[in-house]
């Protein structure tokens, strides 16, 4: 698959993602349901810790990628929902330390919201990928 980044304005490289993507040679589509900060039982994890939720998220994520044979390179959409836009804020450099190695910085919407569907949960990522 080939990708082609869309930035008439730079400053979301900044943030760690793309205005666009132009996606070229895909076979497979992966669509995912929202990840949150839950162990493997469904419980939620790190009540009121911001940091950890997206952590564990995120890792959550990698699960499903890895268990399609995919990996974050693969991502070419996020869409994540916090219920503290500010403090989700001062934590992105998380996505920075995962995606920059593989060298992807797919486009992303973040969406402050009132409530998650499970009480105290902060923090949740939606994504789509592609090979």
């Amino acid at each position: 698959m080939k990708r082609t980044p869309v930035n008439p304005w730079p400053w979301s490289l900044n943030v760690g993602y793309n205005q666009a993507e132009i996606l070229e040679g895909a076979n497979r589509q992966l669509i995912c349901a929202g990840q949150t900060a839950v162990d493997a039982e469904g419980n939620p994890q790190h009540p009121g810790d911001m940091r950890s939720q997206i952590i564990l998220a995120l890792d959550n994520l990698e699960a499903i990628l890895s268990a399609a044979d995919m990996g974050l390179d693969n991502i070419t959409r996020l869409n994540i929902y916090t219920t503290d836009v500010d403090e989700a804020m001062k934590h992105f450099d998380v996505f920075s330390t995962r995606f920059r190695p593989v060298n992807a910085a797919p486009p992303m919407t973040l969406l402050g919201i009132t409530q998650l569907a499970i009480p105290g949960l902060m923090f949740e990522i939606e994504a789509a990928a592609a090979d």
